[in-house]
């Protein structure tokens, strides 16, 4: 789900491994789904300040927020690249991949894979011993997020897989800090996959014509690209309306929260008008640069709203 980086000509020079490795994952893109766990930190803290007696901040909890999300997307990102790499060979959209234009070995991706998988579960254990949750949640999380890289072959529901793997931020976050499970993060996580997978059937409409080749599954192979864009403007339409329901069941947010969600809507319509079934050559600045947008703003407004 991210645009490939040009291989560089032969006998140039190359860029260090640890340069490779955060190309490899497009590192950069942690943004998309760490603010979301942020925020739901942020209201998992505020809902611990509020409590009777109150609940006191752990920078630990931070940190093992932080080291989790950083590890487990790295995991996934690699063990995707391992999982497609013959099918990115074959796409020239995807054949410059690291993989397939071997600038890193199998060997190499595969070890840097269970590196980070090593990292999410020790990073587990900064919640300890208040919270075991996490470092028993953390197997079946991982084999979750790696079974994304499958589901295109058997499913057009993958962009919702992918959703739901990005849904597991917030969840966690707030599983993380209070050991509970409530309707806020719920809803925020919801969000979130509906927010995922329009963007992610926004960016295998790129892909059309290679995916029914290769008889690989999403809604663009299935149904066409208009109608896989009607698709993708209705999970965003649903995700502005769970972010509107919100305060319904968190009451730390307000005006603010609201008034924001309104200009995120307006971006999203904006990333819709970018993308024509006739034209498809905006698709990476919708995808990178309006979504960079609304995850980071979403976080800032949130946590506006928290402090005011």
């Amino acid at each position: 789900m991210s645009s490939p980086k040009s291989a560089a000509p032969v006998g140039e020079a190359q860029p260090p491994k640890i340069v490779r490795f955060l190309e490899l994952i497009r590192f950069s893109h942690t943004l998309f789904a760490l603010p979301f766990a942020l925020l739901a930190a942020a209201m998992a803290w505020s809902a611990n300040a509020r409590a009777t007696p109150p609940i006191g901040f752990r920078w630990l909890d931070l940190l093992g927020i932080l080291v989790c999300m950083a590890a487990a997307r790295s995991a996934a990102m690699a063990f995707n690249r391992l999982a497609d790499r013959r099918i990115d060979a074959l796409n020239p959209r995807t054949q410059s991949r690291h993989l397939p234009a071997g600038l890193l070995s199998v060997g190499a991706v595969a070890t840097f894979t269970g590196v980070c998988s090593l990292a999410f579960v020790a990073g587990t254990l900064l919640f300890l011993p208040a919270n075991p949750i996490p470092l028993y949640a953390s197997a079946p999380v991982l084999l979750f997020l790696f079974g994304y890289s499958y589901a295109k072959r058997f499913t057009a529901l993958s962009h919702v897989w992918l959703g739901a793997s990005l849904m597991l931020a917030p969840l966690a976050a707030w599983v993380a800090i209070r050991a509970e499970l409530a309707w806020a993060p719920v809803v925020l996580g919801a969000a979130v996959l509906l927010w995922v997978a329009g963007f992610d059937i926004l960016y295998a409409c790129q892909d059309y014509e290679f995916d029914v080749r290769m008889r690989l599954h999403s809604v663009p192979s299935r149904w066409g690209v208009a109608a896989a864009l009607r698709v993708a403007a209705a999970c965003h339409f649903g995700m502005v309306g769970l972010l509107l329901a919100l305060p319904l069941v968190y009451d730390g947010f307000g005006v603010v929260w609201l008034s924001g969600i309104a200009a995120i809507g307006l971006l999203l319509v904006y990333e819709h008008w970018l993308v024509r079934p006739e034209d498809l050559s905006r698709v990476n600045r919708a995808f990178f640069h309006v979504n960079a947008v609304v995850s980071l703003g979403l976080l800032v407004i949130g946590v506006a709203d928290l402090l005011w």
